[in-house]
């Protein structure tokens, strides 16, 4: 029988915008968020490089993350970054993003995030000034794990982008299957939790069909160093010394 005492127990799911890399750590997370009854996903929200129309870092480019969405049955919000940015620049155009979906009613922000303290730190740290909460549902559990389970839920997905620090360009291009993991050198992550490789995520069980494509050229691209700018503001990785003595092996899909 419903009651009223019934209805007052019964949990409404909270207002939250998922942080969509296109990669197989965002398709996973994003599986298990929308199995979670306690959050409703309103957006996918992704960085864009605002020069070339591709995913921040992944290089997919930005017609091939609206087909994803589409397949996802998910509106998509998009966030023009310029190329290597300040993390003035960078904080400043989320802030502006935030705001709008917070006078939605959105009160929390999914990550697929996996072992990266710093991050998370960083993470919360910036969305509580904002009012929100961030969500980590990959949060602590083994990358062995994780990777077995994409691969066994179905899940298909295609290396755009290594970072030749970790991985040569034979790596990129290639769909990530036991074969691929076997062939990872022992300090790499199979997740790629450390840069050392992205991803892009074309079929699953969260699609309603697969994400059709082409496989393009392979390119290398190496990032200078900014001249007028202290490179540990800018909003990527480059706490290491030698970020910029390493280029990155880049698979075009089109």
């Amino acid at each position: 029988m419903f009651t009223l005492e019934n209805y007052n127990n019964v949990s409404i799911p909270k207002k939250a915008l998922f942080n969509w890399s296109s990669g197989k750590d965002s398709a996973l997370a994003l599986y298990k968020t929308l199995h979670n009854p306690d959050f409703k996903i309103e957006y996918l929200l992704t960085s864009v490089n605002q020069q070339f129309q591709r995913i921040s870092m992944h290089g997919v480019r930005v017609e091939l993350l609206e087909t994803q969405a589409k397949s996802i049955g998910l509106p998509l919000k998009i966030m023009q970054i310029p190329e290597m940015p300040t993390m003035e620049v960078y904080e400043n155009v989320m802030i502006e993003t935030l705001t709008t979906l917070k006078n939605e009613g959105i009160t929390h922000s999914v990550f697929g995030d996996i072992f990266l303290e710093d991050l998370r730190k960083y993470r919360e740290d910036q969305l509580a000034k904002m009012g929100f909460e961030g969500v980590f549902p990959l949060w602590k559990i083994p990358t062995q794990d994780l990777i077995q389970e994409f691969i066994s839920l179905g899940f298909k997905t295609m290396v755009v982008c290594v970072n030749e620090r970790y991985l040569d360009k034979s790596f990129v291009g290639r769909i990530i299957d036991q074969e691929f993991i076997n062939d990872l050198p022992d300090n790499v992550d199979v997740c790629g939790e450390n840069g050392e490789f992205h991803t892009f995520t074309f079929d699953g069980p969260i699609f309603s069909e697969p994400v059709q494509f082409e496989t393009g050229e392979i390119v290398y691209r190496k990032y200078e160093k900014p001249k007028t700018e202290d490179s540990s503001n800018t909003a990527c990785d480059t706490n290491a010394s030698d970020a910029f003595d390493f280029g990155f092996w880049y698979c075009d899909l089109i």
